[in-house]
């Protein structure tokens, strides 16, 4: 949600970090190290080599990529790979047909919906707001998909945020810095699209830090600052955690994130490709995690050990009595405006 007087519902949350600012998370806070994100590595590569003869992929408790399958063929060629094979009776084509479906046919603000591959469905959310009529038509709308879909109740309202990591502000709002990046010799910020939106010129309270070069959302949600502030110095971390790389994680791996309202926070992966009906509109794409996160916390980072993994979109829920926080995939951000981390 944008951290201004009026808040609303099914908001985005964004969260930057600037750096120099020496805010760090304590030890009790710190992220997993690097070799963390091996598992997630593996789970994307199956996923691609598999595509719809596989239905998805997840970490389970014990730390193993476990790869849902529906042929014995297909289970050998998981278990060449190193990862463990697990039947189940809905097909990775079954699923995205139901995605798709979804994505064509709801887009009720307060809705969001993904391909969970733990229960092998894909799983609609519905946050408070949907009620009567509303209501009626999304479950209509599901019932249709019979057995690969289903509903769950969303806690409160799902909503962009802004806010976050270290502050930034433009517009009467405040917002999160997600990554510092950079272009050859030239330095960016990136953060949440709805941040950017909103306005050109951006602070950090009480100097200028520079200039929205992009900006996108709905559809996407991210957006890059130019830094026209050379006093400012650029580091390529998060608090005092170090980033080197970007990538994409797998559904069950532990993931953290930092915001200027709620701080460091930590959770699970529960989908990937998540579509989030937003009041401003639909965004394709998403990560959908188990971390908390509120108002002004939009933008920020999310990452694994020194991986940058998206940035703070929004969600329900807080951080009093938990919820759910969409993430925008950083690595679309990257390619897009042709960046990288440092």
């Amino acid at each position: 949600m944008l951290n201004r007087k009026l808040r609303r519902p099914i908001v985005g949350l964004a969260a930057c970090m600037l750096v120099g600012t020496g805010l760090a998370a304590s030890p009790a806070s710190a992220a997993p190290s690097g070799d963390s994100f091996a598992p997630s590595a593996l789970s994307q590569k199956l996923d691609s080599q598999f595509g719809v003869n596989a239905a998805g992929s997840y970490i389970d408790s014990a730390g193993k990529v476990v790869v849902n399958v529906t042929d014995a063929v297909t289970a050998k060629s998981v278990k060449a790979a190193g990862a463990t094979p697990r039947f189940v009776s809905r097909t990775g084509a079954q699923l995205a047909a139901a995605d798709n479906a979804l994505k064509s046919s709801l887009k009720t603000p307060g809705t969001a919906f993904a391909v969970d591959p733990v229960s092998n469905q894909v799983v609609v959310e519905v946050d408070s707001t949907v009620t009567g009529a509303a209501l009626a038509a999304v479950e209509a709308t599901v019932a249709k998909l019979g057995d690969n879909a289903r509903i769950e109740r969303a806690p409160g309202r799902i909503s962009t945020n802004i806010s976050g990591g270290d502050a930034i502000y433009a517009g009467g709002g405040r917002c999160s810095l997600g990554f510092n990046v950079r272009s050859g010799s030239t330095y960016y910020f990136l953060t949440a699209g709805h941040c950017t939106n909103i306005a050109s010129s951006w602070t950090n309270g009480s100097v200028t830090l520079g200039t929205r070069s992009g900006t996108s959302f709905p559809g996407n949600d991210y957006g890059i600052v130019r830094y026209t502030n050379t006093t400012i110095t650029k580091s390529g971390t998060v608090g005092n955690q170090e980033i080197t790389s970007a990538g994409t994680p797998a559904v069950g791996a532990t993931v953290t994130r930092r915001g200027s309202t709620t701080g460091i926070r930590s959770g699970r992966v529960t989908a990937l490709n998540s579509t989030v009906n937003y009041a401003e509109g639909s965004v394709s794409g998403l990560i959908r995690t188990t971390v908390c996160a509120q108002p002004g916390d939009s933008g920020g980072p999310l990452y694994a050990g020194t991986t940058a993994l998206g940035l703070t979109s929004g969600g329900s829920g807080n951080c009093t009595s938990g919820g759910t926080t969409y993430f925008q995939p950083v690595t679309e951000a990257l390619n897009v405006y042709g960046v990288q981390v440092f």
